[in-house]
């Protein structure tokens, strides 16, 4: 009886972004968790060498089906082809015999059925797999069709490779098998693309912020802790209708639990004189370098006059919180704002 591996974790890669905000001495400026995957769990495999392997499915070509039940109005065959094109081209090398395949979407009895699912079911105790085969290394573990169960929502290179790697399986290949840029038991995989977070009308998970404030390394710390507020409070307020009404500000003592840090800095963290700079960060499921929805936001500031605290926080928190980074965008008072309006009372 054939044993079915769970493959492929998907990785959200962790995407970075920074910018900065210019010197205020001239009173102007302008600003894939991974998922588990496991080894196999048939230990005492060896791979075959050419001179003794032995194809299980036969001398005839294996007849592959395609099912599509994820996502209906994608074209996957054409994947399925590219996949068993590989192994027909490769399958000496690593697994000691050559290959066939006749893919035909709708055959009425195939050898294989490839399913694309939203979910791939239970496989060896992994939730969350990418893919699921069944390992064959003898003709009498199969019993026809046997079916790979690949996940959908994945892009076309990233599907491609999870079929592939799922075919090397029902091939006799474990997850210690060459190739390992196939075989291996995980690899980073991407998602079809997604709106990036400057594409999205609202760029966070959700409306609610934790914010950690390291008010105690101010000059003063009381008054550093009130232009925060006054900043947060702002857009709790809807800043004057030009952001969702539905802003939520929680302040934390950990800068681990906070969605949002506002750090006090000595000297050149953000450049020559004084002024602030932020760092975003989220994950870029899809793979295009940019991040699709922001997790973290840490915002520097450096020698800034206490009056002035507010503003900049508030500034930043306009271009990641609310994803205005056009400064057209921007709540008015963040908009071309000199040196003295930086030190109003701007909230009001």
């Amino acid at each position: 009886m054939s044993s079915r591996l769970p493959t492929l974790a998907v990785v959200a890669l962790l995407v970075v972004t920074a910018g900065c905000l210019g010197s205020l001495a001239d009173g102007g400026g302008s600003s894939d968790a991974p998922l588990p995957g496991s080894s196999s769990t048939s230990t005492d495999h060896e791979s075959e060498t050419a001179s003794t392997g032995t194809n299980p499915w036969g001398d005839d070509p294996i007849v592959v089906a395609v099912e599509n039940r994820g996502e209906p109005g994608r074209e996957f065959t054409p994947l399925v082809r590219q996949a068993t094109s590989y192994w027909e081209e490769n399958a000496r090398e690593y697994t000691g015999f050559d290959v066939d395949y006749r893919v035909v979407p709708d055959a009425e009895n195939p050898d294989l059925v490839v399913e694309f699912v939203d979910e791939v079911p239970n496989c060896d105790n992994v939730t969350h797999a990418a893919g699921c085969a069944p390992r064959i290394t003898d003709a009498r573990q199969i019993q026809r069709p046997e079916t790979v169960s690949v996940r959908t929502g994945l892009s076309d290179e990233s599907t491609e490779l999870v079929v592939r790697h799922e075919l090397g399986h029902t091939l006799g290949l474990g997850h210690d098998d060459e190739p390992a840029d196939v075989m291996a038991a995980s690899s980073v995989l991407y998602t079809e693309p997604q709106p990036n977070a400057t594409e999205r009308a609202f760029p966070w998970d959700d409306a609610h912020f934790t914010v950690y404030a390291d008010t105690e390394s101010a000059d003063d710390p009381e008054a550093a802790r009130e232009q925060i507020r006054h900043a947060f409070e702002y857009y709790e307020n809807g800043a004057d209708g030009s952001v969702p009404a539905n802003l939520t500000f929680e302040y934390v003592d950990s800068p681990e639990d906070a969605d949002v840090k506002v750090l006090f800095e000595d000297g050149s963290a953000c450049g020559d004189g004084p002024g602030s700079c932020a760092v975003s960060s989220g994950p870029d499921p899809d793979g295009d370098s940019a991040i699709e929805r922001y997790e973290q936001l840490e915002i520097t500031l450096v020698d800034l006059d206490s009056a002035a605290i507010g503003w900049h926080v508030g500034a930043w928190f306009a271009t990641y919180g609310v994803g205005a980074e056009d400064p057209a965008d921007k709540p008015e008072p963040f908009q071309d704002a000199g040196y003295s309006e930086r030190r109003s009372n701007w909230w009001e």
